[in-house]
């Protein structure tokens, strides 16, 4: 690591783009290794299931594009591994986790509210993950009002609203691709598993009755666990179930 930029790790910043994700999916193709892109404005910002995300000037907006190994199940939880490089980084900023906690499958939560959110998407043909692009919005300076957001959803929190601490985009991206880096390189050596029960030490609401919802049902239950696959364990009743994509609240 040169100057607090992990080695092997590529950087650009952009004043402007529509959208990270979609920068990251146009150069995917032209890159030798992974690579982060901070647009310090977006002009068609996204969240999951193709929500609007709110990305105000000063906040956080940046995508990791990479080309990862394993079959497309494995890639996936990379999310957990982004996760935790969020929380380090706030860490990191802070000084303290103290309110800080991951929630189920992709948000960083501090004091109860969202902090931060994490979209990924893959590239790829045949059942095959060539690229993986992972889009992380943080705010840093400001946080949308609830009219904003989807009904049900937690309240938006900012870093500087529930800390005091105030972080440019740039230096926060020092922060989180060496984080990300280091954890990365744990989850390539020693698998899932690490990085699992670093996650669930972190986990909002395990062990109480939370709800997860999918295109198909809902479930409400006990946050049991998360799974070696990276599934949503509830206890309903007497029936476990092992979600792998839901919207959970609580």
């Amino acid at each position: 690591m040169k100057d607090g930029w992990p080695e092997g790790y590529g950087r650009r910043v952009l004043a402007e783009v529509d959208s990270t994700n979609a920068e990251a999916g146009r150069i995917a193709p032209t890159l030798a290794g992974p690579e982060w892109i901070l647009a310090l404005r977006q002009t068609a910002a996204r969240g999951r299931r193709g929500r609007v995300w709110q990305n105000p000037e000063g906040n956080f907006a940046a995508t990791l594009v990479m080309r990862p190994e394993g079959a497309p199940g494995q890639v996936a939880l990379r999310s957990f591994v982004a996760s935790l490089a969020l929380y380090d980084a706030v860490v990191a900023v802070t000084g303290r986790g103290d309110g800080l906690t991951l929630k189920w499958p992709n948000d960083v939560l501090l004091n109860g509210g969202k902090l931060a959110g994490i979209l990924l998407e893959s590239m790829g043909s045949g059942g095959a993950v060539t690229h993986l692009v992972i889009g992380i919005g943080v705010n840093l300076a400001e946080a949308p009002e609830m009219a904003e957001v989807e009904a049900d959803a937690l309240r938006p929190v900012s870093l500087l609203s529930e800390s005091g601490v105030a972080i440019t985009p740039e230096d926060f991206l020092e922060l989180l691709a060496g984080a990300y880096a280091r954890i990365e390189a744990q989850f390539q050596s020693f698998g899932f598993a690490p990085v699992r029960a670093a996650w669930l030490d972190r986990a909002a609401k395990l062990g109480e009755v939370i709800t997860a919802r999918t295109s198909r049902e809902t479930v409400t239950g006990v946050f049991e666990t998360v799974d070696e696959h990276g599934n949503l364990v509830l206890l309903s009743g007497k029936k476990r179930h092992a979600i792998p994509a839901a919207d959970v609240f609580f």
